[in-house]
């Protein structure tokens, strides 16, 4: 052991927590579909369950690397379309599509007034809840692993930090569902973003698999870009609220 090592082990739990971040919020949104009384024991179960498929994920990961980013097939349609998926493509397109259909879905379930119906979900849907929570868990860990691989050879170094993300994902996921659950507005918002999360992801998958559409390549939105979008959709989504409730305060003081 060196202390670098431990200076390491400090800036992959940073970019774990910043990385996370998106992961942490499909898991608030997405362990409502379980029953109510099974919701914070499905988000530990799935999260424990997902810390371990991530240390294995990185121990496959640091013997089959060159492997996983090799392509298995190409797409050559002339002028139109053309690429070279790997399976690090392949996991992380078809993770973005995943998670964009997920949230289109939520959305579209709002504006039909339907939400509610579907929020009571049947017993045995918390298995299937747990299920995708610790599939996502690992599609949002692979490239967090790749940058971790990026940085250190150390073994114990990058599992160490993986086991500490997920005890502070642990730790945080019941005070995100609860703002969310207290605060229903900010579930519309949570939905974009994880809508722009998704497109992300694509966007990643496409520039890894070298996609080009009519002789233009796939670029990779930034994670600048990520959180400036970010930011301009949580400003307004305040001011909205915030316009919304000096609208509503001369009809209170009229009906008072």
């Amino acid at each position: 052991m060196h202390l670098s090592d431990f200076a390491t082990l400090g800036m992959l739990v940073l970019l774990q927590a910043v990385l996370g971040f998106d992961n942490l919020l499909y898991i608030s949104l997405e362990s409502k579909r379980a029953p109510e009384e099974s919701r914070a024991k499905v988000r530990k179960i799935g999260i424990s369950i997902a810390i371990g498929l991530r240390i294995g994920l990185l121990f496959a990961l640091v013997q089959l690397i060159k492997y996983v980013q090799e392509p298995v097939f190409f797409v050559d349609l002339g002028k139109v379309m053309n690429g070279a998926f790997s399976i690090h493509s392949l996991i992380v397109l078809c993770g973005g599509i995943f998670i964009i259909y997920t949230a289109l879905k939520e959305i579209w379930n709002m504006m039909t007034l339907s939400h509610e119906s579907q929020a009571v979900a049947e017993p045995s849907s918390a298995k299937s809840v747990i299920f995708m929570i610790v599939v996502m868990n690992l599609v949002f860990s692979f490239d967090s692993i790749l940058s971790a691989m990026a940085l250190t050879d150390v073994f114990w170094v990058m599992a160490t930090a993986i086991v500490i993300s997920g005890v502070l994902m642990i730790w945080l996921a019941d005070g995100v569902s609860t703002f969310l659950e207290k605060n229903r507005t900010y579930e519309v918002l949570g939905l974009f973003v994880l809508f722009i999360v998704g497109i992300m992801l694509l966007s990643e998958g496409g520039h890894i698999a070298h996609l080009h559409f009519f002789e233009s390549a796939v670029t990779p939105m930034s994670k600048t870009t990520f959180y400036f979008v970010i930011a301009i959709l949580v400003i307004t989504d305040l001011v909205q609220t915030r316009y919304q409730k000096n609208l509503l305060a001369p009809k209170r003081e009229r009906n008072s």
